[in-house]
């Protein structure tokens, strides 16, 4: 579905005097099927500016649609039953919890959808074998190396069949050469229907053959 951004804005601490703008009127449209990088620099507002599409902030002014439905203004419940039908979620530091199972951390977005176990379980193997992760489905995610606690990262982000995927700063934590095949997987899902939207400022990733589309940031707003 097509994202549409209308003169987006976001201040923090709004009438004090560490008031900051993060976005200062950013209006974008990103298309369907298609891998979106926001380039810049750490405080671009890269981050701030895909939270807000992903339903985990909201903005102080402006719109945010998704096909035909305005998100932004709407209450918090339905905010939620969006994002988690929406959006699936790559972090920079892969957020997977120690002390469960690889299998576990994948599982766990899909709970509050109250999905049978048995579909449940089916559901997470299958995406570990797709990534050809399944001899890890029960070992402690402490013992993953980081391209696998990566690709454990992306099995968590599709548990729900997300139709947009965010990858905030995904390789950061990554070496060239896992960096490339991370932008491989991605490739294969963009190629599968999903649309993808990456924030980096790893060359790897901008200038990837990959990414069909760079936007880059400064203080707030967009450049190209």
């Amino acid at each position: 579905m097509l994202i549409q951004l209308t003169d987006i804005k976001k201040v923090f601490n709004q009438g004090r005097p560490n008031e900051f703008w993060a976005i200062q009127g950013v209006s974008l449209e990103f298309e369907p099927n298609r891998v979106s990088c926001l380039k810049g620099a750490s405080g671009s507002g890269k981050t701030t500016l895909l939270s807000m599409i992903g339903c985990l902030s909201r903005p102080t002014s402006g719109r945010i649609q998704l096909g035909e439905r305005v998100i932004s203004s709407l209450p918090e419940r339905f905010l939620t039953d969006v994002r988690r039908h929406t959006f699936g979620f790559i972090f920079q530091r892969f957020n997977l919890i120690s002390g469960l199972s690889v299998l576990e951390n994948i599982m766990l977005p899909a709970y509050p959808l109250g999905l049978p176990y048995k579909r449940l379980v089916a559901t997470a193997l299958h995406l570990l074998e797709q990534f050809n992760l399944l001899a890890k489905a029960d070992n402690p995610v402490e013992w993953l190396s980081g391209g696998e606690a990566q690709r454990v990262a992306i099995c968590r982000a599709l548990i729900n069949d997300p139709q947009i995927l965010i990858a905030d700063e995904p390789t950061a934590n990554l070496d060239s050469k896992l960096s490339y095949e991370f932008m491989g997987l991605i490739d294969e899902l963009r190629q599968s229907g999903k649309t993808i939207l990456i924030t980096s400022h790893d060359p790897e990733v901008f200038d990837s053959a990959v990414v069909d589309r760079v936007v880059e940031m400064h203080d707030g707003v967009v450049l190209t």
